[in-house]
């Protein structure tokens, strides 16, 4: 493993350079790898493996739009895609891929099909993290692996495609087999991993709901909603709103600090845009870092799981969650980002 200075912090990470895809296939070379669910992470994962040279065969309910995809991806019905159970009994490494609320549905056919030596694989920590709420043990005579990466199965998929990889964290939560960590991370670069960063269940869960409720999706779609009002409130037309507060951002600053980080953004920014930042950045610190513990706090408790979990076992969830991105797609804040975007000049 790498030893790396992360801003006066050492941490061990492991790099494709350390570990080759050759020997990741050799590790793999007699396993069967069966990828239950074709939904989020599924294609992306399962693809790339499947390109890599490794044995591969997918596990989704018949009839399903995931199960058509599968068929629109090239894998065939009794040779390569099967439905979720008999797909278990065949891999001898069983990931299961499917949705929080899925894994909690399949638990009790999947359970049967771990026999001794097998692997099981997750890319979130939420059915073993919580298991007292899921319900999923897996048995002591198998290996127990998460790898999880940093952003969605498209982009694992697209950046694959482009010879490049998507950085994911990595655990072993149970080695009964002596070679659960050759196994995950022969998975994780097999399945177009960047660099990997080592980490448990739990705490790959506790960051990731974090993450999700804040940053990634719900404060910044909460930020957003408050400029967006606070301009609109004060006289802007609905497109310099909009302008100001996500296309700027999405389509010209995160690239910047993507490419060199935040410091080099700035610098690349007028001086007044700069000074305005450095003053209140930390205003917008101070006001949320409660919020964040807060959200932290529910995490670790149980609570955000305990939420997911009953949400998801209502039979109108569906219907509900649709309502509530319905909303939030005709809110004029969103409708004036769909006319934004199909004014931006064709590449």
């Amino acid at each position: 493993m790498a030893t790396i200075d992360f801003g006066g912090v050492q941490e061990h990470v492991v790099t494709r350079e350390e570990f080759s895809l050759d020997r990741a296939r050799e590790i793999l070379k007699h396993e069967t790898v069966a990828v239950i669910g074709y939904g989020v992470q599924g294609p992306g994962q399962a693809l790339n493996l499947r390109d890599n040279g490794i044995r591969v065969i997918v596990g989704q309910r018949k009839g399903t739009a995931s199960w058509h995809k599968a068929l629109a991806d090239g894998w065939r019905e009794g040779d390569t895609l099967y439905g979720v159970e008999e797909a278990c009994a065949r891999g001898t490494i069983l990931m299961d891929l499917l949705s929080d609320a899925g894994q909690i549905q399949a638990w009790p056919g999947m359970r049967p099909h771990l026999t001794k030596g097998k692997a099981l694989y997750f890319s979130h920590g939420f059915g073993i993290t919580f298991h007292d709420k899921t319900g999923i043990v897996p048995p002591p005579d198998v290996d127990v692996v998460l790898v999880a990466p940093k952003g969605s199965g498209t982009s694992l998929r697209s950046l694959f495609l482009q010879g490049k990889g998507l950085n994911s964290s990595f655990a072993v939560h149970q080695d009964a087999t002596g070679k659960a960590r050759d196994r995950v991370l022969a998975l994780a670069f097999t399945i177009g991993s960047g660099y990997l960063f080592e980490t448990s269940f739990q705490k790959e869960v506790h960051s990731d709901l974090t993450g999700e409720r804040g940053v990634l999706m719900g404060a910044i779609a909460g930020v957003f909603e408050a400029q967006y009002n606070v301009l609109r409130q004060r006289g802007h037309s609905p497109s310099e709103a909009f302008n100001e507060t996500v296309e700027e951002l999405t389509q010209s600053l995160m690239p910047l600090v993507a490419e060199n980080g935040m410091d080099w953004m700035f610098a690349n920014c007028s001086t007044t845009a700069q000074r305005g930042a450095l003053d209140w950045k930390g205003r917008f610190r101070d006001v949320t870092q409660p919020v964040f513990n807060e959200l932290y706090d529910s995490v670790v408790s149980g609570r955000e799981a305990e939420v997911v979990i009953n949400a998801n076992s209502r039979p109108d969830y569906r219907t509900g969650l649709q309502e509530e991105l319905r909303a939030m797609n005709e809110s004029e804040l969103w409708r004036t980002g769909a006319q934004v975007r199909k004014l931006r000049p064709a590449p």
